[in-house]
């Protein structure tokens, strides 16, 4: 078993408050992606999960178990850090074995580990190899039967493939997947790479200035960000952001800005007059926007049509963004390759209702189901 429970956690660096009251559980063989921008305080708490760095207030348990004063070594956890970590002087089997060796496990327990952790990463063969003579994935693999062999309650990833190429990344996205499958073990997964996260995991804890913004699964992480900040954060292009006001009319709600007035329908955002003069903003993604000729039928799940000039396009293979402005917004369109119209041309454009965000502007906070 190995379920880890944060409770009321704080981390301060003299006065910089790093982890502010945090509270988050992980149940018993999880794979828990913590996803944030660089400084949000995501390895920090996994560093001291691990032991690495003093809590300042709140509790840590593992099963139960209160760890805060605990050693390192007792709280049966392994983590596998960014930069590998290897003992360059040590072969890759000395390297895996070492934590084994230093507690005086038999050698035959040793040999047998080392054996299986090396079969399941495909390093049968480089076993005798010394750490300057691998690749980078190579290394990492290394790095993760190091904590294979230990057997762990848990293990922790420390953005492990953030210095490796993208096509090595790739493949190693699909070795920790198939790892996770294998090992049915309890995964704490910290990264800054969304791709990461989304493929990976069975729960997505989304962090910002040491505060969780948001827990679930990545589909619903996805599609019903809490706030701004997930929102914004979540997804590849980035998602269209339209600020305005809330203006009840003839019975109807209508989002207004100096550019466009939008039809805000019941389905999406329940109460008229409630909302009147509200401040708000509208997410929605680059492929939830229809655009081009396909924007001049009406439909009934897409907006009113619009007008919007291209500014620039990108030609990415398969698919298309499109740079769009409508009066003073910009709107960012995905489609399909090859869209043909030149920087300066008129493009009718609709967003998808059903998959549209509305945030409160003051809170920032979701406020459509």
């Amino acid at each position: 078993m190995a379920e880890v429970k944060f409770s009321n956690i704080t981390k301060k660096f003299n006065e910089n408050v790093v982890l502010n009251g945090l509270n988050a559980e992980i149940r018993d063989h999880e794979f828990v992606v913590i996803i944030g921008p660089s400084g949000c305080g995501k390895t920090t708490l996994l560093r001291m999960l691990a032991g690495l760095e003093e809590i300042t207030g709140g509790e840590i348990r593992i099963d139960g178990v209160l760890v805060n004063n605990m050693h390192p070594s007792k709280r049966q956890i392994a983590m596998v850090f960014q930069d590998y970590a290897l003992y360059p002087h040590m072969t890759v089997e000395e390297n895996m074995s070492f934590a084994l060796r230093l507690r005086k496990a038999p050698k035959a327990e040793i040999e047998q580990r080392v054996s299986e952790a090396a079969s399941i990463l495909q390093l049968t063969k480089l076993l005798k190899r010394m750490p300057k003579q691998l690749s980078g994935g190579q290394r990492q693999r290394v790095a993760i039967g190091r904590a294979i062999v230990r057997k762990p309650k848990a293990f922790l990833f420390d953005e492990p493939l953030s210095n490796l190429d993208a096509k090595l990344r790739e493949e190693m996205r699909v070795e920790i997947a198939k790892l996770y499958q294998r090992l049915d073990a309890t995964i704490i997964y910290v990264t800054h790479d969304q791709v990461e996260a989304m493929t990976l995991a069975s729960r997505i804890m989304v962090m910002n200035h040491g505060v969780i913004q948001q827990v679930g699964a990545p589909i619903e992480v996805y599609r019903k960000p809490a706030n701004l900040f997930v929102a914004g954060f979540i997804g590849s292009p980035t998602m269209n952001f339209i600020h305005g006001r809330l203006a009840a009319e003839g019975g109807k709600l209508y989002l207004k800005n100096e550019s466009l007035s939008l039809l805000i329908p019941s389905f999406l955002l329940s109460g008229t007059a409630e909302h009147d003069g509200r401040e708000v903003v509208a997410g929605v993604r680059p492929d939830d926007v229809l655009a081009g000729s396909a924007a001049h039928e009406p439909n009934k799940k897409y907006s009113e049509k619009l007008e919007g000039v291209l500014e620039v396009s990108e030609l990415l293979g398969h698919r298309e963004n499109l740079y769009l402005k409508v009066g003073q917004t910009r709107v960012l369109a995905t489609v399909e390759a090859f869209f043909n119209q030149s920087p300066g041309s008129g493009v009718a454009l609709r967003f998808n209702y059903e998959n549209m965000h509305i945030f409160d502007k003051a809170s920032t906070k979701r406020i459509n189901d």
